[in-house]
């Protein structure tokens, strides 16, 4: 071979290289990105040696740490979850959350699927027609087609399909990519996509219309988000295109505005009358969604609830630590209570209303790694929803690039070049995966406790290092009142959901 012919080789190898890139399709960076994508696995290869002496500890990075992206990223790939040589937190910082494991665990083999059906009814409280039981207790929050990319939307149904559990619109209306087997629950918020008119207030009869092509379990009516508490959106003309026009019911081309409060009600009756006004059109159960603020509001609604016999059948708390969507900075960072305070004090005010057996309690926010989803179901939530941890299942690396339209993995963006490397069968299957495998350690660690389900996770096994360096439990730490969390009526319905598992 001649000198040159040995330089060429180099110059093939690249091409077949590239050639398998764009020709693969597990991974989403190599199809956008050829080549030059595998430096991004070189160096998360070595980014544990990297951070040890460059960077930062596994701990350090935001929103969420190297290993809790490490552990979803396993889970989703049914690769090995485990970490070796001991834990590198500080055992001794404050706030730490300590599960108290017994010394006779249960001993039954934890099934792999990990069955944790919720343990209430979704719409019994009210006997609406389309009352139900959700098969799992950890589902996928709301994400619309517009902030998330028509691929990713696609990955999240066809995995909810596969898993069983229950996919959430978000408020950007019905997509065709929504349509993939997955059961949904139709979140809309003021600007009523989906369910309006030409003149964007709320309309039944497109309500009525959307459902009716869609397998739409239950109504979710969004009154703010963590990551955007209190004030609506704009989404610009030029992102208005001819697919988000139609999920949304809106011009294409065209500024779409989400106004800061909702035009079909303005107080908790006319809230209250509005859940019923859709609930008596669909026949499913109704719920509604928000960040805390005001306390007052929480109280003033249950006891109106309590006093009519009448209002929503779900409730979903999130937290000012969630972030699905862009939103100002200071509000992402300074409006609306953690998820821990704010839930406490919605729980609080229907315990104190003797609703909080009826009504079917559901969180976001950083719930979906085993440590706060098992935290947040002790406390009394029913439902856990999981945003971003779904996103990291089906490829996103936390670039933190959600608002530019220039997400690298195609998961949160409108790029049509961007969205060819996200592979909506193969990133299904591990968001599927990612779901199955949370209950899974949810389950394992309810049975080193010595209990079948992470609802029964009480006051005495889940406690929180002080200050001081002393514990106390988690309800006390945060205000819930435990004889809510375990009264009888809820352990009997965690018995009735344990014999259906």
């Amino acid at each position: 071979m001649t000198w040159w012919s040995w330089l060429l080789l180099p110059f093939l190898a690249l091409l077949v290289l590239a050639v398998y890139d764009l020709a693969q399709r597990r991974h989403a960076i190599l199809r956008n990105f050829p080549v030059v994508g595998h430096l991004r696995y070189l160096i998360e290869r070595f980014g544990p040696e990297l951070r040890q002496y460059v960077v930062a500890d596994n701990d350090e990075e935001k929103p969420f740490s190297r290993d809790e992206r490490r552990w979803v990223y396993a889970t989703a790939k049914n690769e090995n979850s485990y970490f070796g040589f001991g834990s590198d937190d500080d055992l001794t910082e404050a706030n730490r959350v300590v599960f108290r494991h017994v010394p006779f665990p249960l001993t039954q083999p934890v099934p792999s699927t990990a069955p944790i059906p919720c343990t209430k009814i979704v719409g019994q409280w009210r006997n609406r027609p389309g009352a139900f039981r959700p098969e799992s207790a950890v589902n996928i929050s709301g994400m619309s087609f517009g902030s998330l990319s028509g691929a990713a939307i696609k990955a999240l149904n066809r995995g909810s399909a596969i898993d069983g559990c229950l996919h959430n619109t978000g408020e950007g209306g019905i997509s065709q990519h929504h349509l993939h087997g997955g059961d949904l629950i139709f979140q809309f918020g003021t600007g009523y996509f989906g369910c309006r008119n030409s003149t964007g207030e709320f309309c039944s009869e497109t309500l009525l219309e959307t459902i009716s092509n869609a397998p739409v379990r239950a109504i979710e009516i969004k009154l703010s988000q963590g990551a955007k508490p209190g004030i609506g959106g704009m989404l610009p003309a030029a992102k208005v295109t001819r697919e988000i026009a139609e999920a949304r019911n809106v011009p294409e081309g065209r500024d779409v505005l989400s106004p800061s409060g909702h035009s079909a009600f303005s107080d908790i009756p006319t809230l209250v009358d509005f859940v019923e006004h859709v609930a008596d059109l669909t026949g499913l159960p109704v719920g509604i969604k928000s960040a805390v603020g005001e306390v007052n509001f929480w109280t003033q609604l249950a006891t109106y609830m309590a006093d009519n016999g009448k209002g929503p059948d779900f409730i979903n708390i999130d937290g000012g630590e969630g972030g699905t969507g862009a939103g100002p900075l200071v509000f992402a960072d300074h409006v609306a209570l953690p998820f821990w305070e704010a839930f406490s004090v919605a729980h609080n005010a229907f315990v104190k209303a003797g609703l909080a057996d009826s009504i079917v309690f559901a969180g976001a926010g950083r719930l979906g790694t085993p440590t706060q989803a098992a935290m947040a179901m002790a406390m009394g939530v029913d439902l856990i929803n999981v945003g971003r941890e779904a996103m990291l299942a089906i490829g996103c690396v936390q670039a933190q690039k959600c608002h530019t339209g220039h997400c690298p993995t195609g998961v949160a963006t409108q790029s049509k070049w961007l969205q060819r490397g996200l592979d909506p069968t193969d990133k299904g299957a591990r968001l599927a995966n990612y779901v199955a495998g949370l209950r899974y350690e949810l389950l394992r660690l309810s049975f080193a406790c010595g209990v079948k389900h992470p609802a029964l996770l009480g006051p005495e096994l889940v406690s929180v290092r002080w200050v001081d360096g002393r514990y106390r439990s988690l309800h006390d730490h945060y205000g819930i009142d435990a004889s809510a969390t375990h009264s009888a009526k809820r352990l009997g319905y965690i018995e009735e959901a344990c014999v259906l598992s």
